[in-house]
């Protein structure tokens, strides 16, 4: 059975800006050591990468798909460059109070991933927010949470971190200790 790491995008590989989009070039920052350390796990470890991520109201008047998907390319074009190819990108555009379930933390983008094909209790997420550990929870896996302590739900949860602990099986901010635990798993 194939294990997946399912990777969040703003705040997990590239960093997060204060107005929560990245939409041109300027403002794309990639996550430190990023590059080195998923590209290790890449070589060492066989997980096929996916890339979930919300983007509120992407498409919108005041979020167009144009400038986005041209720094979105850009962002995925870079990683590839480096060896690291992502099998699929589910981008969510909804808002939350729109309550979809293709909006992470829920799992309608991620179906497919429901199947004998896949084994999810050894894969993981790796994101940024309660929203990423809320989603491992609901795909029956763990969760490496890069936590910088200064959003926990975006806005959407109202939940305290302690509950849902035992689905985090790192919370750092340096992907090396996320490559370590694999490493200690694999």
């Amino acid at each position: 059975m194939q294990k997946v790491l399912f990777i969040d995008r703003d705040g997990t590989i590239i960093l997060e800006t204060d107005d929560f989009m990245i939409e041109t070039y300027a403002k794309i920052t990639f996550y430190p050591k990023v590059f080195y350390w998923l590209g290790k796990i890449v070589e060492e470890f066989d997980y096929k990468l996916v890339l979930v991520t919300n983007q509120d109201g992407l498409g919108s008047d005041f979020f167009p798909d144009e400038p986005f998907f041209t720094t979105h390319k850009f962002v995925m074009r870079t990683f590839a460059d480096q060896g690291i190819y992502f099998s699929a990108e589910h981008i969510d555009r909804t808002f939350p109070n729109e309550e979809k379930d293709t909006r992470k933390p829920g799992v309608g983008m991620l179906k497919e991933y429901f199947s004998p094909e896949y084994d999810l209790k050894n894969s993981f997420v790796i994101g940024d927010r309660i929203t990423d550990v809320m989603l491992a929870k609901n795909l029956g896996a763990k969760c490496f949470w890069l936590n910088d302590g200064r959003n926990l739900g975006g806005g959407e949860i109202e939940l305290n971190s302690d509950a849902l602990q035992e689905y985090v099986a790192v919370e750092s901010r340096d992907w090396e200790q996320i490559y370590e635990y694999l490493k200690s798993v694999n």
